[in-house]
């Protein structure tokens, strides 16, 4: 799992942590079930603290990403909630839509920053219609 802190971003470490885990979910490089690595490996495949691993985890749990089992440790378990999942990334793309306006970028432009973003994903998360 190849994971890029910034750390000259203003983002805190965990969140952007947490942002390349679900990068990985999301382009498959990393799959339902896959175990992820300790907190201390982690930590010291990065060079940061494990209590900052440890919050990306924790965050991530809460979100509905991964499971944390104490001899199994963090396991990659997608949260089947569809509907409290499309609730959240409502509220989530409200703040990004209001950013959007403030930038006077129009919705054909919005649109279409979404799909591109989305057919980076490929196939995954696609599923039939019921």
């Amino acid at each position: 799992m190849l994971i890029e802190i910034d750390f000259q971003s203003e983002e805190a470490l965990y969140m952007q942590l947490r942002n390349q885990i679900i990068l990985g979910i999301a382009t498959s490089m990393i799959r339902e079930g896959d175990p992820l690595p300790s907190v201390r490996q982690l930590a010291g495949d990065i060079g940061i603290n494990m209590h900052t691993v440890n919050k990306a985890y924790s965050v991530l749990r809460q979100e509905g990403f991964v499971t944390i089992d104490r001899r199994k440790g963090a396991i990659v378990a997608v949260d089947a909630n569809k509907l409290q999942a499309a609730e959240e990334t409502k509220q989530q793309l409200r703040v990004i839509l209001a950013k959007a306006i403030c930038k006077n970028l129009s919705c054909d432009e919005v649109c279409d920053m979404v799909a591109e973003i989305y057919d980076e994903y490929g196939d995954y998360g696609k599923q039939e219609d019921n």
